[in-house]
């Protein structure tokens, strides 16, 4: 497909422009013809993607090629040099296209699998955002999905008005309810104990160890799950799903099995590991950005200039700062007060920014310095071995 267009607006743009409004109509459009021809171009690469991810499936090979992705990234601007157009433009471009073919290929992975063909899943609070995550998740590999949530029925699956009362007779069974709920539902379960495989989705362990524990006791298949994504997550790849391990070999396997036709990284771990590192990875850097915000606000007569003033630090955390204020807070609050290792990381916080306080109190270059120098040391082995 040729652009032929593009040259003849490139030749007469500034005569059009100077003619008046209706060459600038022309002008617009003519972009809007080459934004037609881009998007079919941009199909037609999807249908290509699929194609090729076909073609792995059928080999054996892994969905995500990072030397093929580092070939394409490098042919795309040295293309772009060629056209004159800045390479960080068709960096940003390729890399929005190549994510949105491999999410179009873990999706149709997931979906020719068929490994819940034939089977259910029964989603306690599948009406939450997680909840329909799931739902949408285990449909695609063939599951029927019965719906199991106080807040009404979900589009596409199955309704029960009270699970308490059913025979629960799923294959899974999944609690995705609000931590405050969970332990209580998993109790319930375990005196029920179904025959289906039983995992939660809850950020936190704490509050879930007994009802696991009663889990367990019963005989009943249980392990439990730790997405680490949000609900609009349309791409496996990078993301992380931790498996914490209660004993049942068969749970696990059965829970790990739901992901292994995507590009999501599993992790294993036991209950008190998880939550004492989740006290860092998510209360430490929620509340971290929770301070910033508070801070900003509470500045009284800068906060209007603040809103006018921008630098690249300053926008990239406030853009941050932003995404987590808009989450829900109560499970945000939940995150801090349930988890029984959340004051050691806030401690930690407290300790960091009154150290850094005392240090330029003191005019001590030297540790201001030490501190940086520390803290780039820790992020340029973070991933490494030890």
């Amino acid at each position: 497909m040729q652009f032929s267009t593009v040259g003849k607006a490139d030749a007469t743009l500034g005569k059009q422009v100077l003619v008046g409004d209706s060459s600038l109509e022309e002008l617009r459009d003519e972009l809007g013809t080459i934004d037609k021809q881009l998007l079919a171009l941009i199909k037609r690469r999807q249908e290509t993607a699929l194609q090729i991810g076909e073609a792995k499936r059928s080999v054996g090979r892994a969905t995500r090629d990072y030397a093929q992705e580092a070939t394409v990234l490098r042919r795309a601007m040295d293309r772009a040099d060629d056209v004159g157009l800045d390479r960080k433009i068709a960096k940003s471009l390729m890399l929005l296209l190549i994510r949105s073919s491999l999410s179009a290929q873990e999706q149709d992975r997931v979906a020719r699998t068929d490994s819940g063909e034939g089977n259910s899943a029964l989603i306690i609070g599948g009406a939450g955002k997680m909840g329909r995550w799931f739902a949408r998740f285990l449909r695609s590999q063939g599951y029927r999905i019965v719906v199991a949530d106080p807040s009404g029925p979900v589009p596409g699956c199955d309704s029960l008005e009270n699970w308490q009362e059913s025979p629960l007779d799923q294959d899974l069974i999944i609690v995705a309810t609000p931590l405050g709920t969970s332990a209580s539902v998993l109790s319930q379960l375990a005196v029920a104990k179904p025959n289906g495989v039983v995992f939660d989705v809850g950020s936190l362990k704490s509050p879930l160890r007994d009802g696991l524990g009663e889990l367990r006791d019963a005989g009943v298949q249980v392990t439990s799950l730790h997405p680490m994504f949000g609900p609009d997550t349309d791409l496996l790849s990078e993301r992380h799903v931790i498996f914490v391990d209660l004993g049942c070999e068969a749970a696990n396997a059965k829970a790990k099995e739901l992901f292994a036709s995507t590009m999501a990284t599993q992790v294993d771990m036991d209950l008190e590991s998880h939550d004492r590192l989740i006290a860092y990875v998510l209360g430490l850097s929620h509340a971290l950005n929770l301070a910033f915000t508070t801070a900003l606000a509470e500045s009284g007569e800068a906060a209007p200039m603040l809103a006018k003033l921008s630098s690249t630090t300053f926008d990239a955390q406030l853009s941050l700062a932003t995404s987590v204020t808009q989450e829900n807070p109560k499970l945000y609050y939940e995150i801090q007060r349930l988890n029984d290792y959340g004051t050691e990381s806030l401690t930690a916080l407290l300790y960091a920014v009154e150290r850094l306080r005392s240090v330029v109190r003191a005019g001590d270059e030297d540790a201001f310095v030490s501190l940086m120098e520390r803290a780039a040391d820790y992020l340029g082995g973070r991933g490494k071995t030890p």
